[in-house]
């Protein structure tokens, strides 16, 4: 296990209120047929919710962290298409959105992503789901996906990034949180090029054309950090940052899919 970036000083009320967007759940809980709604302790006392979708003990699941403008309940119209193709969809939230309490900061972000994969690593263990467990992160949900790659690479069999981000202070000028924080390093701002650059397993890196909030070439530099031997870059032609689903969507799952039965039939 790595040691976890000391990332405290991005804690402010500024960073928090330009890099997150929560929004509460109004649907009430199991909104889909089928789901089962988990809220996990983290610390500090609060909860973050998860929605588990799927019941295919023998098959892969996906551990899903979701941009900033999202929550879990976006993804219900989703998941039965992954559930369709045999796979177990989870997604998460973050502090404050959903049904989670708290309020985002990046530190909790990060911890709160360690606590999350070590509940379903467990809950998972207890009811004998024995398939491959990959984990998948969008936009913001990159650096949650991408801290449990690089703590947890032992656990987990494959890793999806989509609209990654490759460095901090580029990410932060785009949101407007400035002044840059003058403590941050080029380590730290190298966050997510530095958890990929230990990664060998399975990968698949997805990125629109034409993003306009994340740059293509962020995700071409985490591609190219990657030391996989195994490992996919999905460019969706003529897409942008939030259009890249609808654009590109059989290349999309045909690409997530492929990736999740390899690691049952390698």
């Amino acid at each position: 296990m790595t040691d976890r970036s000391n990332l405290t000083f991005l804690d402010t009320p500024l960073v928090s209120e330009r890099l997150f967007h929560p929004r509460p759940e109004v649907s009430g809980p199991g909104a889909r047929p089928g789901s089962r709604d988990y809220l996990i302790p983290v610390n500090g006392g609060d909860v973050v919710g998860a929605r588990f979708h799927g019941d295919n003990r023998e098959g892969p699941h996906v551990l899903f962290f979701h941009g900033n403008g999202e929550i879990a309940a976006d993804y219900d119209d989703l998941a039965p298409v992954y559930t369709g193709l045999g796979l177990n969809f989870i997604v998460a939230d973050y502090r404050g959105y959903g049904r989670s309490t708290g309020s985002p900061t990046v530190s909790a972000m990060l911890g709160d992503a360690r606590e999350i994969f070590t509940f379903f690593l467990d809950l998972l263990a207890r009811e004998s789901f024995s398939g491959p467990l990959v984990v998948m992160g969008r936009s913001l949900g990159s650096a949650s996906a991408l801290e449990i790659a690089a703590a947890f690479q032992d656990r987990i069999d494959g890793l999806i990034i989509e609209s990654g981000f490759a460095r901090i202070v580029p990410l932060l000028r785009l949101v407007g949180a400035i002044p840059i924080p003058p403590e941050i390093t080029e380590r730290e701002d190298r966050f997510n090029l530095s958890r990929i650059s230990t990664f060998e397993k399975p990968v698949l890196i997805i990125h629109a054309e034409h993003d306009h909030i994340i740059p293509l070439s962020d995700g071409e530099a985490l591609f190219a950090a990657c030391p996989s031997e195994e490992k996919r870059f999905l460019k969706i032609a003529g897409a942008n940052h939030n259009d890249l689903f609808l654009r590109g969507f059989r290349a999309y799952m045909e690409a997530v899919f492929a990736l999740t039965r390899r690691l049952i039939a390698p």
